[in-house]
């Protein structure tokens, strides 16, 4: 019953018996996800967006009547198809209208540019790709024409609202129209439940984000784990101001969570302090999932006394490491909420504080994982465990945490071991309590504000200028965002650079603006480890000591 999906790296089959005979794996699919929670919460609200209350009633019959005009189109299961949708109730209609027919959507982030999505639709071979027509000052329907005329395999643009676009679809109007197709031809498409539900993306340690497939059966259960330790009740309220694509608000337990308990969901794409208090007081907001930065700026914010905020009950934090400091002030200026820690991977693993740990574990800790079925190494450099209390890094295996990512064999022989543990890249050490402290990154990877950037890209890039010779790019410690991206840079003989030139540079090349490097340094050479690579540890302490 595994997938033979090309490029998708399967769980063995005794390992995959192993975890549905603990119950773990129901086989079942998002569809079947979806029919289960409208049937049974059909009265109740599912989703709030301004001033429009969305059932469970009306959110099955709106992405029925998407799904059947994505059958007319032609979808077919395993067809794949990128979203970069803002947060509002088409972004849910058009992921379960895609679970329904089998398709499997790729989570752009709206952020992402031509670099990243041309990336993601090539590799995954992407049917169909899902936009706003225009977001701020950037123009998503320029960008589709050029993908598009990239790539014979994108058949379908779906624009969010009104499109001149040639062979372009408003996905508002198909949402508003009949498809004349009858609702029982969707009941005839069979869905693998282990099959890739959705890809996420990888933070990416070598170039781009990889696609990391995620099937109906891991990511079904990844819900159900990360939802049973979130108190969510059915009157519970979560507040969406991160980006849905994210793993954390979708999954962790996210919209999907507090949907599987017939709660509703406040999706709002503002992230100033005084829109999410207003949101908080007038929805009776009892969870929200925040970033460390967001939740610092609120915290810091002056507005927060004027609200009335006792509804929120839970902060869940995630993405970066959360100082215990934000937590104790967190919880002194709001005394009816607790801040409850994660971390996770799109790959899978999730760590939570539990809301019954004594104060000073919650504070210290980023928790332990959600499932039994986690099994967790802490290794050294030479691939033996470690003592508790000791640093070592993560490898980690269990029932929703993937086999390997999208089409990288030669990567994944290098990231996976024969036993199928994952390794990591982050160095963790054991608390006594049983929960696990973070104690930072063995991949070069830089943490700005959450979201995760790959030196390498950014430095293959910087290498195309023509006034560089050799660049490293490192992180800087960032009151505020945890890390930014400093550039150091050799230059060619008798050239010259300035930020404000590299940055138009970068952002011609078409990558995500929180990509881009933030500080130059010059060096005539780098500083080399006795392996004769570039040591990025002493230049992160140069750039250290230089802005603190």
């Amino acid at each position: 019953m595994l997938t033979t999906l090309e490029g998708v790296v399967a769980f063995p089959d005794e390992i995959a018996a192993h975890y549905r005979a603990l119950g773990y794996w129901e086989d079942k699919t998002f569809g079947m996800f979806l029919d289960e929670i409208c049937q049974r919460f059909a009265d109740r609200i599912a989703l709030v967006t301004g001033e429009q209350q969305i059932s469970y009633r009306q959110l099955a019959e709106r992405v029925e009547r998407l799904a059947l005009h994505l059958l007319k189109f032609g979808l077919q299961t395993r067809d794949r198809f990128v979203m970069q949708l803002p947060n509002g109730p088409e972004f849910v209609y058009l992921f379960f209208a895609l679970q329904k027919v089998g398709a499997i959507p790729v989570m752009a982030l709206p952020n992402h540019r031509y670099s990243e999505v041309s990336h993601f639709v090539s590799l995954s071979q992407a049917v169909g790709y899902a936009i706003p027509d225009q977001l701020k000052d950037f123009s998503f329907a320029e960008l589709a024409a050029k993908i598009q005329g990239e790539n014979s395999c994108l058949r379908h643009v779906l624009v969010l609202g009104q499109t001149d676009l040639p062979d372009a679809v408003s996905l508002t109007e198909l949402l508003e129209t009949d498809s004349g197709l009858e609702a029982a031809q969707l009941g005839q498409i069979a869905v693998n439940p282990d099959d890739p539900a959705l890809f996420q993306l990888s933070g990416g340690t070598t170039g781009v984000s990889k696609l990391i497939p995620r099937t109906h059966n891991d990511y079904l259960y990844n819900v159900k784990a990360a939802a049973g330790i979130n108190d969510i009740r059915p009157d519970s309220a979560l507040l969406i101001v991160l980006p849905m694509s994210h793993n954390f608000p979708l999954a962790c337990p996210g919209l999907l969570g507090f949907l599987r308990h017939g709660a509703r969901c406040v999706l709002s794409a503002a992230t100033q302090p005084v829109d999410i208090f207003a949101l908080i007081e007038q929805q009776a907001v009892t969870h929200i999932e925040l970033v460390p930065t967001l939740l610092i700026r609120l915290v810091n914010d002056s507005d927060l006394k004027n609200y009335k905020l006792d509804s929120l009950r839970i902060i869940n934090s995630g993405g970066q490491k959360l100082q215990s400091e934000v937590k104790r002030l967190t919880e002194k200026l709001l005394p009816a909420c607790k801040v409850q820690e994660v971390f996770g991977m799109a790959e899978g693993l999730l760590c939570y504080g539990r809301l019954g740990d004594t104060d000073e574990v919650r504070y210290e800790t980023v928790g332990r994982p959600v499932s039994p079925g986690d099994e967790l190494r802490l290794l050294d450099d030479e691939g033996d465990e470690v003592a508790d209390g000791e640093i070592g890094e993560l490898f980690v295996r269990g029932p929703y945490t993937l086999r390997g990512y999208y089409k990288v064999a030669d990567y994944n022989a290098r990231t996976f071991t024969a036993e199928g543990f994952y390794r990591s890249g982050d160095l963790m050490r054991r608390h006594s309590s049983g929960n696990y402290i973070v104690e930072g990154r063995k991949k070069d990877l830089i943490n700005r504000g959450g979201e995760k950037i790959s030196a390498e890209e950014i430095e293959n890039l910087i290498l195309a200028h023509p006034a560089v010779f050799n660049v490293a790019c490192v992180p800087m410690p960032d009151s505020v965002l945890g890390e930014r991206v400093c550039a150091f840079i050799i230059l060619r003989p008798d050239a010259s650079l300035k930020l404000t030139e590299l940055t138009a540079f970068l952002l011609e090349k078409g990558i995500a603006k929180f990509k881009l490097p933030e500080r130059l340094e010059f060096l005539d050479e780098f500083p080399l480890s006795r392996f004769g690579k570039v040591a990025k540890n002493v230049l992160t302490q140069q750039v250290s000591e230089k802005t603190s």
